[in-house]
């Protein structure tokens, strides 16, 4: 015990080690700090949903019940949908930062909509926003050099690691000390903040241990590297070079280069090709007979064909229907773009067994809910919703039946299809989000 309080004070003496370890409290405070800030940003925005949604529904009550026309209420009431943060995901904001985590859609078609401002997956981009895991993926290395680089070749360049290697309990025994005290001093440097503001957060016991653990191994990992240098022997200044650039090459060059390499290997086209692909569709709908298109909407509609024929005027059964007709045109682009995105995603994964820094990316977004996976779940969420939505308003229009202010109530609520997290938010959009354009009739 003697010998490792000797090692502590002998370690705290150093000003580089106490600077070193200061610094990397602070960014882990920051970080942390920063990320709580993030997600308690969304979750006001999805916080002040009912309260804008109530509001917009309003005015679109008043102009539908005059004309009690259910297509009118189909057109302009926009719908919201949301993705809650999970507990964790303060920690790794991961997809969330560029991804949408409100939706307002319509009755109208889907694939638009969820493809308006795509933006392409970054499973393996450069650092992005200052979290939790930038500072654990991208800068703990650095403060791993920083305290490892010397810890033999110092003292050889001292004068004092032939006289040390002598004493009982010294060499061998005195390196695997210094080097455990460093790990747990950077160690708690991280795990610590992590784990106060995790479990204020409400994180689950099994998730904190699980970053914790991963933390170990990925300080391990560096630490590894700093030893098998200062085997070689170099000078501390040589050792401090080497293991930066091998910092520079595994932590940002490889991965860089794996992610040109993985969106070669599996291309996909963009979402927004989509989303015009399905708009094209749409307005071709305007110069065909619109008898075709009922023909095709009812071929997988069944359920809506003895719906009493179009007239001569404007019906907003056809218009729903051409929408629907043109996002089952692009279904096979659709499902080409999410198993390629999911193709991707998997090889990333797969890189991550071999290059520590994309590994520990992954589990964390995985854990904090914020990945690919939990986008793509996002959207088969509003797709469930979206059904229930169309078909609440088939309803109406195939029928011909009224649709008044009192039927806006009976509308479906995205609550009713959203999944269980372990901090849900209240919901919905910030009033920013609102369409207040003036009302007026469906165009092309």
């Amino acid at each position: 015990m003697r010998l490792w309080v000797h090692e502590v004070r002998l370690l705290l003496r150093a000003r580089l080690t106490v600077v070193v370890l200061a610094l990397l409290v602070a960014l882990t405070i920051a970080a942390l700090a920063a990320g709580v800030a993030e997600v308690s940003r969304q979750r006001a925005a999805i916080a002040a949903i009912p309260a804008a949604q109530a509001e917009d529904i309003a005015a679109v009550a008043a102009y539908v019940d005059r004309s009690k026309d259910a297509g009118s209420a189909a057109y302009y009431s926009f719908h919201p949908t949301w993705d809650s943060p999970a507990p964790l995901a303060f920690a790794a904001i991961g997809m969330r930062d560029v991804s949408p985590y409100i939706l307002r859609v319509r009755a109208l078609g889907l694939e638009a909509q969820i493809y308006d401002g795509d933006t392409f997956n970054p499973e393996l981009a450069l650092p992005g926003r200052f979290d939790f895991a930038f500072v654990l993926v991208f800068l703990a290395p650095l403060f791993v050099i920083a305290l490892f680089h010397d810890m033999v070749s110092g003292e050889r360049e001292a004068g004092r690691w032939r006289m040390l290697a002598a004493l009982p309990r010294g060499g061998t025994a005195l390196t695997r000390r210094r080097t455990l005290l460093r790990l747990a001093l950077l160690w708690l440097a991280l795990a610590l903040p992590f784990a106060v503001v995790a479990a204020w957060s409400g994180v689950l016991l099994g998730s904190i241990l699980a970053v914790t653990l991963v933390i170990a191994a990925y300080l391990l990992f560096w630490i590894g590297i700093a030893a098998l240098v200062g085997r070689l022997r170099w000078s501390s200044v040589a050792n401090a070079a080497t293991l930066a650039a091998g910092w520079l090459v595994l932590v940002l060059v490889v991965p860089t280069l794996a992610h040109v390499a993985i969106n070669r290997a599996v291309p996909v086209a963009q979402g927004a090709e989509i989303a015009l692909a399905q708009r094209e569709q749409v307005n071709h709908a305007w110069d065909i007979p619109r008898e075709e298109t009922m023909r095709r909407f009812y071929a997988h509609h069944p359920r809506w064909a003895d719906s009493p024929p179009l007239g001569a005027a404007f019906h907003y059964k056809w218009y729903l229907a051409f929408h629907q007709v043109g996002d089952e045109s692009v279904a096979a682009s659709v499902a080409a773009y999410r198993d390629g995105l999911e193709r991707r995603d998997a090889l990333a994964r797969a890189l991550g067994w071999a290059l520590p820094s994309v590994g520990v990316q992954a589990l964390l977004t995985g854990l904090a809910e914020t990945d690919l996976r939990a986008q793509l779940a996002y959207q088969d969420r509003i797709r469930a919703f979206h059904r229930r939505l169309r078909e609440f308003y088939y309803a109406y229009l195939f029928h011909d039946r009224p649709f008044g202010a009192d039927d806006f109530r009976l509308a479906p609520s995205y609550e009713d299809v959203t999944r269980p997290k372990g901090m849900a938010a209240r919901f919905v959009t910030p009033a920013a989000m609102l369409d207040r354009r003036p009302l007026a009739p469906p165009s092309s």
